[in-house]
């Protein structure tokens, strides 16, 4: 039985935005009630959702309280997904919709960890003021266990209604990290005009790459929603397309996406993790279950760094295993294309039985699959045979 990597929050962190949260006088109910609110318009409610919705206290203590450690972990999962960098050597971060700072607390968290020699200095940018005046209260709250010294938070408040320039950021020079988190799709076009937003995000994105050192990596995460993981997708399939970057993680390689290919398919991560008890109350109270980080993401490169060697044997898996009447299926990806791969539970070895234990986001190696043909044309189905090594290359 495989052991999964659980994402947690940790006690410093915590304890960061407990003691940070707590300049927010917002009743408890306030705030679960705030919780619900918030959830709707990010999710059903998108078009309804306010650019300025970080300025109302209720919310902005909801996402706190709630969405911030939610986010953090997703962001952290990443962290320690992407190419290590040296951390003898300074560490230049930009965070982009910071709020009220998820991303700068993710990495300080995250850098400390690893015992650093060298400094970290983040800079965080949104254009709520209430918001970046909160990420500092937390951010010093995390830094009297330790840190501080070695690590400087720089906010910057900007409108960000014209994110696709990026001329107010010039002076600042290269980042070896740049973090755009739920930013993209809280664009006002995104949520009126999605091939504007399509074309601004693309406009956006490349110009930030301008601003990542050659050795560094643009992180995009945006919710694991169909219309915003299409958006993400189409911006992808744009930048690719201007051979400005490469893709490090998820995808295995620079093709077009082919969850574009039928208008209902979208493809988003969802990774195990153990929620803080703070969370597992609000849950409890507003009838929520958050027992998983779904997100979309990109990890973008200019090195042509790739998270494994790209070869037609290696997919990454695009949905859960499902379970049929004597047989397990599921969507991988590669360079080929998305396709479904199922196994006869008559046809289960020792070679092939690593299939029982994939979970959506896995890299797997398969030997060899068996794909029948029906009047010329090869089927939507591809099998693996008793005798087909499949193998584990990167679990979650």
């Amino acid at each position: 039985m495989r052991r999964l990597n659980v994402a947690r929050v940790s006690r410093p962190v915590l304890d960061a935005i407990e003691r940070g949260g707590s300049h927010l006088a917002v009743a408890s109910v306030h705030v679960r009630e705030a919780v619900r609110e918030l959830s709707s318009l990010f999710t059903r409610q998108r078009e309804e959702l306010p650019g300025d919705y970080l300025e109302h206290s209720q919310w902005l203590a909801a996402y706190v309280h709630y969405f911030l450690p939610v986010n953090l972990a997703k962001i952290q999962t990443l962290l320690e997904e992407m190419p290590k960098p040296d951390f003898a050597k300074p560490l230049r971060v930009l965070d982009i919709g910071s709020g009220p700072g998820t991303g700068p607390l993710a990495v300080v968290d995250w850098w400390w960890s690893h015992r650093p020699n060298g400094c970290l200095s983040v800079v965080a940018v949104d254009r709520s003021r209430q918001a970046l005046r909160l990420s500092g209260l937390i951010w010093d709250a995390f830094c009297l266990g330790g840190a501080k010294g070695q690590a400087s938070l720089r906010t910057y408040n900007n409108l960000l209604e014209g994110w696709h320039d990026c001329s107010w950021i010039s002076s600042e020079g290269e980042f070896d990290l740049i973090i755009v988190a739920n930013s993209l799709s809280e664009m006002t076009a995104s949520r009126q005009e999605p091939t504007r937003a399509i074309t601004e995000g693309s406009e956006f994105l490349a110009a930030l790459l301008k601003r990542l050192a050659p050795d560094g990596t643009l992180m995009v995460v945006e919710p694991a929603l169909r219309v915003t993981s299409r958006m993400l997708h189409h911006i992808r399939n744009r930048l690719l397309g201007a051979g400005i970057c490469t893709v490090y993680s998820p995808c295995l390689h620079e093709a077009s996406c082919p969850a574009l290919d039928h208008p209902d398919d979208w493809c988003h991560e969802e990774r195990p993790w153990e929620p803080p008890q703070s969370v597992r109350e609000i849950d409890r109270a507003v009838g929520f279950i958050k027992d998983a980080l779904k997100f979309s993401y990109l990890l973008l490169r200019k090195d042509g760094k790739t998270i494994v060697a790209r070869q037609s044997t290696t997919y990454r898996v695009v949905s859960e295993l499902r379970v049929l009447k004597g047989e397990k299926r599921a969507w991988l990806c590669n360079e080929q294309g998305r396709i479904e791969v199922g196994r006869l539970d008559r046809l289960v070895s020792p070679q092939n039985a690593a299939f029982d234990e994939i979970r959506r986001g896995d890299l797997v190696h398969i030997e060899a699959l068996c794909r029948r043909t029906r009047q010329g044309k090869p089927s939507s189905l591809a099998r693996i045979d008793r005798d087909a090594m499949v193998s584990l290359v990167q679990g979650i």
